[in-house]
């Protein structure tokens, strides 16, 4: 920075009323060293340097212009802002200054905080700290095609990862943007904090958000969740995220009306920035390692948060030996979405014997101890349980009993149907779902007796089990 190591600098602009008032006094004080922001030839009167680049400015963290300092020995010793005659005089140590001056008249921003200019000193002041590879886009290039062309999209239209982007993506949080997140499959590939700000930028994310998506990508990436298997096979799941905690409601994701589905930008935009890592950091495409034979619309992207404030259970993440109040996501293989409707039941123990039955659809129904699921228990399912005093653990417990299969009905053959269980391999009644393979969430609008069953895949080992992360800042 060439600033003088001793005497008086006034840094000012020609577009401010009162750096223009002030310009008698400018000249008139000796050792004096003046920069200009916006135009090289003001003060007309003093012979300025040209701060147009603006590195005196954030140099010395100039807010307003005019605005006065002092130097002793390469150190700053005194500022002032905007124009008071006593605060002048007093700084300067030169009495009598601007006597045809209004005693005080308030300054003007400095162009160091112009909204036009944030992205230029932005990438400016940080853009050293970014080490991804850049991409240079020509002039002729429509650039959501030209991310179309190179790849970088699930078919939807991304955002463009500029440097300006990903460094305010950054600003979300508070970790090392070259920390290594982990090493995401089926390429094995180190993920930095940055390469997961340049996938969040793509898929629309605010930088609030960033948190959760790195803990989404911390779980995804495990051996346990194993998203490797998940995108060989050729069942159509794929990955999704269920938010718990304080984060959901800062960030504002929707746990109610419609929350399996469009229109909210947090539930849209996190599942997808997942979805995205995994395909572009990690190889993870449709065609490639990506074998799913129907995959479902999901897979583009799918999150949402519990209903924590209106549950008659703990947090799903708390069940999961989460502390209280803390944010976490819990990271499933899912299927898309599909409606169990029951408008009747009134007592616990025949809703939950009406939704085993929706849930005895998964995979197939004479598929015993195969694949995962997660129930979503709406709000008016909810109450009946909770009037009836039911735990979560009450339901897991229901649930469990009324989908205990019979062998002779899920043996090959059984009812005209050739799919099945060999004969003679079961001796006796067996659990649809391994222990811990049904999850219950909490969500969905205030009217309706509509819950969800979310299909999953093949739990425990050889396939993927749920993974549960605390968001870290």
């Amino acid at each position: 920075m060439d600033v003088p190591r001793d005497g008086l600098v006034a840094v000012v602009k020609r577009d401010c009323p009162t750096c223009v008032l002030v310009e008698p006094v400018l000249a008139g004080l000796p050792g004096l060293t003046v920069y200009t922001q916006d135009d090289p030839s003001f003060p007309e009167s003093v012979t300025a340097r040209d701060d147009t680049a603006l590195e005196v400015s954030l140099a010395l963290d100039v807010r307003t212009v005019p605005t006065l300092l002092r130097f002793d020995g390469g150190t700053e010793t005194a500022r002032t802002e905007g124009w008071s005659r006593p605060d002048w005089e007093t700084l300067t140590g030169v009495g009598g200054l601007g006597p045809d001056l209004p005693e005080h008249r308030p300054g003007c921003g400095s162009r160091t905080g112009d909204p036009e200019f944030a992205d230029e000193l932005l990438v400016r002041t940080h853009g050293s700290s970014l080490h991804a590879r850049r991409i240079e886009v020509t002039a002729l290039e429509d650039e959501a095609e030209a991310l179309f062309d190179r790849g970088w999209s699930d078919g939807l239209p991304v955002v463009a990862p500029t440097p300006a982007r990903v460094l305010r993506m950054l600003q979300g949080t508070t970790r090392d943007p070259g920390e290594v997140v982990a090493v995401v499959p089926p390429d094995l590939v180190e993920v930095t904090v940055e390469k997961v700000a340049v996938n969040a930028v793509l898929a629309g994310c605010r930088p609030e958000y960033l948190p959760v998506v790195l803990a989404a990508v911390e779980a995804a990436c495990t051996d346990e969740f194993n998203a490797h298997g998940l995108l060989a096979t050729t069942w159509g799941a794929g990955p999704a995220i269920v938010v718990n905690g304080p984060v959901a409601g800062e960030i504002g994701m929707n746990s109610r009306g419609n929350a399996l589905g469009q229109g909210n930008r947090a539930n849209s935009t996190i599942g997808r920035a997942l979805q995205l890592v995994i395909r572009n950091v990690g190889g993870g495409r449709p065609g490639g390692v990506d074998r799913a034979a129907l995959g479902h619309p999901g897979k583009i992207g799918f999150s949402f948060a519990e209903d924590e404030a209106g549950s008659p259970w703990e947090p799903l993440s708390v069940s999961r030996g989460v502390a209280p109040g803390v944010s976490a996501v819990t990271v499933f293989a899912a299927e898309g979405p599909r409606g169990l409707t029951d408008q009747i039941s009134r007592t616990p123990e025949s809703l939950a014997r009406s939704l085993a039955l929706g849930l005895l659809g998964v995979s197939h129904p004479k598929s015993p101890r195969a694949f995962d699921a997660t129930l979503v228990v709406c709000p008016e399912h909810a109450r009946v349980f909770a009037d009836a005093g039911w735990s979560r653990a009450d339901l897991e417990a229901a649930l469990a009993q009324a989908l205990l299969l019979d062998p002779a009905d899920v043996v090959r053959g059984a009812g005209g149907i050739e799919e099945g269980v060999p004969e003679g391999k079961l001796s006796g009644p067996v659990p649809k779902f391994r222990p811990g393979g049904l999850m219950i969430v909490h969500a969905g609008g205030g009217a309706g007796m509509f819950s969800s069953v979310i299909g999953g895949w093949v739990g425990g080992p050889g396939g993927s089990t749920p993974v549960t992360r605390e968001v870290r800042p």
